[in-house]
């Protein structure tokens, strides 16, 4: 009969726990193993808050899901370090295949004339007004759609006329990791908008009254 050596039993009774549902368990399991996840994936990551904080959360999740695969025969943190390497090496083939894409979109007009529709100058002649309010609705609707920090971010940059190293300094984070977060707040905002409203992006002119 075929034994497995477990040589980590206090970590495999903490697996047990999180496979059993015992929240109390995940608390500890997040608290104890999120921080040095994050700092495992920064020093592979140049430094970048934003994507170790991403791969961090993204490790636990998918640590939980397999948490049935655990034998204990290494430490529950190692075992997790190789997810970790896992989803470290999917992030940087997907930023590096899409690159030229952050870089394409990095200005893109229609958003910026969605969102500068928000603070317009409102006295100008009715039919245009009109026009005007429902694309400030729908801009408003996806915004409330988005997930807060992405929501807040397309505000700054577009609303508030922030720059990004502006941006990076009231998140606490790197001018690059505002750049990928501002990357995928732009793109969620397509797709969120495409979701919400029959109503196409709009153009500059679109945003302006006729003279």
């Amino acid at each position: 009969m075929h034994f497995t050596l477990v040589e980590h039993p206090q970590d495999l009774r903490l697996a047990k726990s999180l496979l059993a549902g015992d929240e109390r368990a995940f608390t500890q399991f997040f608290n104890d193993y999120y921080p040095r996840l994050f700092r495992f994936a920064l020093t592979r990551l140049s430094g970048h808050d934003d994507a170790a904080d991403e791969i961090a959360q993204r490790t636990i999740s998918r640590g939980v899901r397999k948490l049935h695969l655990f034998r204990a025969q290494a430490s529950l943190f190692t075992w997790l370090c190789q997810i970790c390497r896992h989803e470290i090496h999917d992030y940087v083939q997907l930023r590096d295949r899409h690159a030229h894409r952050v870089v394409s979109i990095d200005d893109d007009p229609e958003i910026r004339a969605a969102l500068e529709s928000i603070p317009a100058d409102q006295d100008h002649d009715p039919a245009w007004a009109v026009k005007h309010a429902e694309l400030q609705r729908n801009v408003q609707l996806v915004l409330d759609y988005l997930p807060s920090r992405y929501a807040e971010t397309l505000e700054w940059k577009y609303v508030e006329d922030i720059s990004v190293d502006e941006i990076a300094k009231r998140l606490d984070v790197t001018v690059h990791a505002a750049e990928s977060l501002l990357a995928r707040a732009r793109r969620a905002f397509k797709d969120a908008w495409s979701s919400a409203t029959t109503q196409p992006l709009p153009q500059k002119s679109a945003v302006e009254p006729a003279s």
